[in-house]
C-alpha cells in the first residue's frame, strides 16, 4: 500500500477507484447474489455508490454499513483523512481536517470522529495474557485537591491495561474503585496472567480471583523492580496518550474520550508496524449486510 502522499493519491485518484477498494475488500468479483444467488461479475453503477449484478442486476451498496455510508463527501476525501490519521503520532484535529480537505467545520468533525470509531474497531479487544500491566488515570477537567481521586473535578477515569511487549486496552470508566477495577480486569485479562499494579487498594484481591498479583511502591521511590515487578510500560503509555491530547487537541470530553483513546490504542499496538496502518484501515470493514 502507498506509503508517500504522490504514491497514495497515484492508487486511489478519484472516488471511483476509492469505492473499488471498498468493494473488493468487502465483496469481490465472484460473490454470490443475494437475489438470484449465483456468483456473478459486478459493475459499477454510474452516478451512485454501487455495483450490480451480471445476471440480475442486483443492488449492492459497499459503503453500507461502513463508516462512509450517508456521506456525501467524496470518498477520496474520506481516503485522505485517514492517510493523515497514518501518517501522524498525535492525531489529527477537526481544524486541520477542515484546512487539508476543504470541508466545513462540521463535517471535519465528524470524519475525526467516525474514522476513530473505525480505528478502535480495527483493533479489536483481544483478551490479554501473561505480564500484564494495570493501572488508571485522570484526564481533563481541574485537580483541586491533593491525592488519588480527590478534588478532581470533571476529570475522566482511564484504566489501562497493557500485555508487556503487546497489547494496549483502555476502557473509560465512572470511578477507579475496586469494584470497577475488578470488573475491567476479570473482562479483558485472562486468569492465570501475572499482574502489575501499584498498592492502590482499588487492586486487593486479585490473587483471590485467580491471579498472580506484584506490586511495587510508588510513594517509596518504587517504579520496577529487579524482580521484574513493575508499572513502567503502562504509564509510558498514559503518556504517550496525554501528549497529544494536551498539544495536539488542548481538551478532550469525558463524552468524546473512548474514541481519542481508541484511535491512540490502535496506532499504539502497531508501533512495530506503523506502515501497515493504511493497507488495513482501507481493507477491513464491518462483514456486509444481504441487501
Amino acid at each position: 500500500m502507498a506509503q508517500t502522499i504522490q504514491e497514495f493519491f497515484e492508487r486511489f485518484p478519484d472516488d471511483a477507484a476509492c469505492l473499488a477498494q471498498v468493494f473488493e475488500s468487502r465483496y469481490g468479483q465472484g460473490h454470490v447474489c443475494p437475489n438470484c444467488q449465483r456468483s456473478a461479475k459486478w459493475y459499477k453503477i454510474k452516478a451512485t455508490r454501487a455495483y450490480a449484478c451480471q445476471w440480475c442486476g442486483w443492488h449492492i451498496h459497499p459503503t453500507s454499513g461502513t463508516l462512509f455510508e450517508d456521506t456525501r463527501t467524496p470518498l477520496r476525501l474520506w481516503f485522505y483523512a485517514i492517510y493523515l490519521f497514518t501518517t501522524t503520532r498525535h492525531g489529527v484535529p477537526a481544524k486541520e481536517l477542515q484546512r487539508q480537505l476543504g470541508v466545513t467545520y462540521k463535517t471535519a468533525w465528524r470524519m475525526g470522529h467516525e474514522i476513530r470509531k473505525h480505528m478502535a474497531e480495527v483493533d479489536g479487544n483481544p483478551p490479554l495474557t501473561g505480564q500484564v500491566e494495570v493501572d488508571e488515570t485522570y484526564i481533563g477537567g481541574v485537580n483541586k485537591g491533593v491525592g488519588r481521586g480527590r478534588g478532581l473535578d470533571n476529570k475522566a477515569v482511564l484504566v489501562g491495561m497493557v500485555k508487556r511487549g503487546g497489547h494496549l486496552m483502555t476502557k473509560v470508566v465512572e470511578k477507579a474503585d475496586r469494584d470497577t477495577l475488578m470488573r475491567e480486569i476479570g473482562h479483558n485479562v485472562r486468569r492465570g496472567s501475572t499482574v502489575h499494579t501499584d498498592e492502590y487498594k482499588g487492586y486487593r484481591g486479585l490473587a483471590g480471583r485467580g491471579y498472580k498479583h506484584v506490586t511495587v511502591n510508588h510513594s517509596e521511590g518504587e517504579y520496577a523492580r529487579k524482580d521484574g515487578a513493575g508499572t513502567n510500560t503502562i504509564e509510558g503509555a498514559f503518556s504517550r496518550l496525554k501528549n497529544p491530547i494536551r498539544g495536539t487537541h488542548v481538551h478532550v470530553s469525558p463524552k468524546h474520550l473512548p474514541k481519542y483513546a481508541g484511535e491512540f490504542e490502535y496506532r499504539y499496538n502497531r508501533r512495530k508496524k506503523p506502515s501497515t496502518m493504511i493497507d488495513e484501515l482501507l481493507s477491513v470493514f464491518p462483514p456486509p449486510d444481504e441487501e
